[in-house]
């Protein structure tokens, strides 16, 4: 048994170096690559992630904007809709009043044609009343005048 707890310290004192050199390969690992890369990973999940958060927010603010540009466009829309009624219903009234004016125009121009009809009417019954009494006066002149005097 003492030779093999002999062997056994010369194999633990044999491993000495190389647990001394794994600690240290592990201490250098752990400074040299594994700590810098779990930084850069960390950064560049919060860049990501920053990133992705951004757009987000970027991807808010644009529907946002589209929203209020569409508001803005509905709203010019009825403006524009609105000012077109108001210009028809002007150009209907005006429409509308020029042909009130026309049809009194004409009812005024009817009017005056049914005087001067009117007119010419009674001056040619007083003509015809006269030319009547002239030839009723005539007829009785000649009914009464003896028989062989207008020959």
């Amino acid at each position: 048994m003492d030779d093999t707890l002999k062997q056994l310290g010369e194999l633990l004192l044999g491993a000495v170096p190389t647990v001394i050199l794994f600690t240290l390969l592990y201490i250098l690992y752990s400074a040299i690559v594994h700590k810098p890369l779990t930084r850069v990973l960390e950064e560049r999940r919060s860049k990501t992630e920053g990133a992705v958060e951004k757009s987000r927010a970027d991807i808010a603010a644009a529907e946002a904007r589209t929203s209020e540009y569409e508001h803005r466009l509905r709203e010019a829309r009825a403006t524009l809709f609105r000012a077109q009624e108001a210009r028809r219903k002007a150009a209907l009234d005006a429409r509308t009043a020029a042909l009130n004016e026309a049809r009194n125009k004409a009812q005024a121009q009817v009017q005056a044609a049914k005087a001067d009809i009117q007119k010419d009417r009674a001056a040619a019954q007083n003509a015809l009343q006269a030319e009547a009494q002239a030839l009723a006066a005539e007829i009785i002149r000649r009914v009464l005048e003896p028989a062989g005097a207008g020959r």
